[in-house]
């Protein structure tokens, strides 16, 4: 008879072995599963292998952003929108520090290849909606807007989540992204208003 698989036994190994990975601890079967209260059997019931941890731990936090990227509630304001979820990639950063340094290295391949566009498209959606709104100019090309916004996004999760700078430093993201949206033809009183509003969207663990 086959044994039901606890989602919770999964989880406790993917964020131990992220923490591992963050502290530059040596991760073997056997030390994975130190402490945890479960079997080095447990990585071959849930992952096959240890290669199948690499992939589900760098999977992860993919799946989780994409999880945060669906609280925020879509309003008549896209510009706000936009602002929005860059508030939760900032939030999911923070929440899972571990799994956000993993997320991005390439050292580690994904179960699904396609985790990483599936993201990206959430901003894409919104730059299109700002388009078709007037708010952005109608030459704007919403995927390169949608990746500047997510490197303003990146840079202060990097240097806030895992990085050297004080919690502090994520109120630049306002007159970072502010100035990004005027630049891609938004009206600059009206468009810090909306970003203010999605900014809101930011929660800080603690």
């Amino acid at each position: 008879m086959a044994r039901v698989k606890d989602p919770a036994v999964r989880t406790l190994l993917i964020e131990r072995a992220a923490h591992m990975l963050r502290t530059r601890e040596p991760i073997t079967l056997r030390s994975l599963v130190a402490g945890t209260g479960v079997s080095t059997m447990a990585v071959y019931t849930y992952f096959g292998n240890m290669d199948g941890v690499w992939k589900a731990l760098r999977q992860e936090g993919f799946t989780r952003l994409a999880a945060r990227f669906t609280t925020v509630t879509m309003s008549a304001d896209p510009v706000r929108d936009l602002a929005a979820m860059v508030a939760a990639y900032l939030w999911n950063a923070l929440e899972h520090p571990d799994l956000y340094r993993v997320m991005f290295d390439a050292n580690f391949d994904l179960e699904d290849l396609k985790a990483a566009d599936a993201s990206l498209e959430h901003l894409v959606q919104a730059v299109e909606r700002g388009k078709g709104t007037g708010r952005f100019r109608a030459g704007t090309d919403p995927l390169e807007l949608a990746i500047q916004s997510w490197t303003i996004a990146h840079g202060l999760a990097s240097l806030v989540a895992n990085g050297p700078l004080p919690r502090e430093t994520l109120a630049h993201g306002v007159p970072l992204l502010t100035a990004l949206f005027v630049s891609a033809g938004d009206e600059v009183d009206r468009c810090r208003l909306s970003v203010e509003n999605g900014w809101k969207h930011l929660r800080l663990p603690g």
